[in-house]
């Protein structure tokens, strides 16, 4: 679904993504983990086009889409649900929920399937987005990723913010977004317990670098808790 072959990526002098090769199979969760600062972020606004790749190469379904812009990744069917959310605070639940529409064909509706995982947001779809609590404007940003109808879902920290109930609402949203098989999903999480339950396969990085990868039910055996502690 998603095939990353040796990105880089520099900030000034600072080299940032070292040769980053991975790929994110379809109904599967890839979890990406790592310390603050290591470079999780800036890897996913170069998959999203905000950030362009020095070298290296991106490809989704078989597409290069190294030097595409952002609204053609999203076109050809990438979600991203950013760090922080980043909702509409004055548009109303609806109105941020229809944005997730822009690349869709006119007149065509929101999926079902928001409100059935997230049924708060039904129930608020007149409120406007900076009137929810942080728990539900989390949901919101799923649910505007999940209207473009997406074959790669990415997540930036997710559970970051958010209260504990509400945290496994999104866990059973995700796992049974990746048992649909309908599409790839790339989770980036500091929450070692949240990524650990939702992970098929794992990757770390440090530095920029991807130093562990392995199965989602090897995280404990192959210490990565640990070394996320260090």
């Amino acid at each position: 679904m998603l095939t990353v072959d040796n990105l880089n990526q520099y900030y000034g002098g600072s080299y940032i993504l070292r040769n980053l090769a991975f790929e994110a199979p379809a109904g599967k969760v890839t979890a990406l983990l790592g310390r603050n600062g290591v470079g999780k972020t800036t890897l996913l606004k170069c998959l999203m086009g905000l950030v362009p790749a020095a070298t290296g190469g991106i490809a989704f379904e078989g597409h290069d889409l190294t030097r595409a812009a952002p609204h053609e990744r999203v076109r050809a069917g990438i979600g991203y649900v950013p760090q922080g959310r980043e909702i509409f605070p004055r548009l109303t639940v609806s109105e941020n929920l229809e944005m997730g529409l822009a690349t869709r064909p006119r007149g065509a509706e929101l999926p079902p399937r928001i409100f059935e995982m997230f049924p708060v947001l039904k129930q608020m779809l007149r409120r406007r987005g900076g009137d929810l609590s942080g728990g539900q404007q989390q949901q919101l940003a799923i649910g505007r990723a999940l209207a473009i109808g997406p074959r790669l879902l990415i997540l930036d920290e997710p559970t970051e913010g958010i209260q504990p109930s509400i945290i496994k609402d999104i866990e059973r949203a995700i796992r049974a977004l990746a048992e649909s098989g309908e599409m790839a999903i790339l989770l980036v999480e500091q929450y070692y317990d949240f990524a650990r339950s939702l992970a098929d396969h794992y990757l770390v990085m440090e530095r920029g670098e991807i130093v562990m990868r392995g199965l989602g039910s090897d995280m404990d055996k192959d210490g990565v808790r640990e070394t996320l502690s260090v």
